[in-house]
């Protein structure tokens, strides 16, 4: 551990304090760069990203393993039910990450400190205030939501006591995905990979302890999760505070509380909210689509999305590579390095996507036969395989320029998007599984991913328009600093 540690803060200490305040180049604004150091700086970023994203999964067959061998069924339903609530309470507020990674990769690019520290504390207040609303509110909401997931009162009992173990922990949490955001805004990457894999680590010796040593039981698996949040946030917050700058002024009051940055940091989450609320119930509706077509329909469909999530997890490193080379490009207003790295982005991106289409169309039933050895659900999941192994290449896009538009702050634009693109996907869902069924219905999803790549990509002059050129002032270029 303390070896990565190490490594993850192995950078010149005299440049590459957060937040930085030196130019680390001397390049000049007409000094071409290579598109191999592009290349290399995209994967610098995406990796140690996917890297991170791929252990998610990890947590959740560690919980479900544990919780498969309670002494009660109903404890594994419980699990999946108290992690639904916990997605869509967490993944809802995920805008905190996105928010807080395009403004500080719009002021790292600018190399404004006094931004840069706002940023975060405005921030880390918000994530503070909305858990604590979410804590104060833990029993009507956890009740609440059980009762519209449903189960026996076993199984709601158990779901419960996981909630409430857990939810102590959310203003940690939701500070974790401002550190996060801000982390990859300042591009220091592999301390947000080091910090993610002490959170699972942590979480994985935890839910051992608890519940076999400690005999608490299901409530002791969310406990795990909540100290792991805590000593994620301790980490992250101790590393900021290692990595800041010793010869800086305190920042004002005035400054924090600058009533335009409030606004502007008030409306980036307020549109990224509805937009996560928009992708939240296109996926609920298409579950309660396949649901109206019989649980064979539903059970295949929800394999199948399985193959789209593990996609997902591994392209948005290059969405994220996208949110901070496009913020600090916009920072520095260097239009050709906006360019460049939406350019870059998108390549990676696309070819990554062939390979998970290719994978899936070529071994998506053996994939399929290994997640499932019920018969009837395996031969329906390989039925609508095509529709899986053809989503990939389809909804890259709209992942990669979420990480433009995030990156230019351009939330606005996102959110109009994504509504426009759920009233597409709600159209086809009334229109095509009636003649066609279920391929009716995938085509709906296919059809919702398109909209939001068309829809963003019509807007994207917009952002090159804003720039206007690179201003002379500008003597460094964004993607020359050193990755950590």
């Amino acid at each position: 551990m303390t070896a990565l540690l190490n490594m993850a803060l192995s950078t010149n200490e005299s440049n590459d304090r957060l937040p930085p305040c030196q130019p680390l180049s001397a390049s000049l604004p007409n000094t071409p760069i290579s598109a191999a150091r592009w290349h290399r700086r995209v994967l610098a970023l995406a990796i140690p990203i996917i890297l991170a994203n791929l252990t998610q999964p990890i947590l959740g067959a560690v919980d479900t393993a544990v919780a498969g061998h309670l002494p009660d069924p109903a404890y594994l339903g419980a699990v999946a039910a108290a992690g639904l609530f916990f997605n869509f309470v967490f993944w809802g507020f995920g805008f905190l990450r996105m928010g807080t990674t395009g403004l500080t990769a719009q002021a790292f690019g600018a190399r404004d400190t006094v931004a840069l520290r706002a940023t975060l504390l405005r921030a880390s207040a918000l994530a503070i205030v909305i858990g604590l609303v979410v804590l104060a509110s833990r029993t009507p909401l956890i009740s609440a939501a059980l009762r519209l997931i449903g189960g026996s009162n076993a199984l709601q009992q158990y779901a419960s006591d996981y909630c409430h173990a857990r939810i102590w922990a959310a203003p940690l949490a939701l500070c974790n995905y401002v550190i996060l955001g801000f982390l990859l805004g300042c591009q220091r990457v592999r301390i947000a990979l080091f910090i993610q894999l002490l959170i699972n680590a942590v979480n994985v010796a935890a839910v051992l302890l608890y519940v076999y040593v400690f005999d608490w039981s299901i409530a002791g698996i969310g406990a795990a999760t909540a100290t792991a949040d805590a000593c994620g946030f301790a980490l992250g917050a101790w590393l900021l505070w290692r990595q800041r700058p010793r010869a800086l002024p305190p920042l004002r009051w005035a400054t924090l509380l600058d009533t335009g940055a409030l606004r502007r940091l008030v409306a980036l989450n307020r549109d990224l909210f509805v937009r996560t609320l928009c992708l939240l119930t296109c996926f609920g509706w298409f579950a309660h689509a396949g649901a109206a077509q019989g649980d064979l329909v539903l059970a295949a469909n929800a394999l199948l999305l399985n193959f789209q999530t593990f996609m997902a997890y591994a392209l948005d490193g290059f969405a994220h590579a996208a949110e901070t080379l496009v913020g600090a490009a916009i920072g520095a207003r260097q239009r050709d390095a906006f360019r460049q790295a939406v350019r870059t982005t998108m390549m990676w991106g696309g070819l990554g996507a062939l390979v998970f289409s290719l994978v899936y169309a070529s071994g998506g039933a053996w994939i399929i036969g290994c997640l499932t050895d019920q018969h009837a659900v395996r031969d329906t999941a390989v039925r609508f395989l095509p529709w899986a192994a053809a989503l990939p290449v389809i909804s890259v896009w709209g992942f990669l320029f979420d990480g433009v538009f995030i990156g230019a702050t351009r939330t606005r634009d996102l959110m109009w998007a994504m509504a426009i693109s759920l009233a597409v996907f709600i159209l086809g869902t009334v229109t095509l599984p009636g003649p066609f069924g279920n391929d009716g219905l995938w085509a709906s999803l296919l059809l919702f991913m398109a909209a939001r790549g068309i829809t963003l990509a019509c807007v994207l002059p917009r952002i090159g328009a804003q720039l206007g050129g690179i201003s002379p002032k500008w003597r460094h270029s964004p993607i020359d600093r050193p990755i950590a």
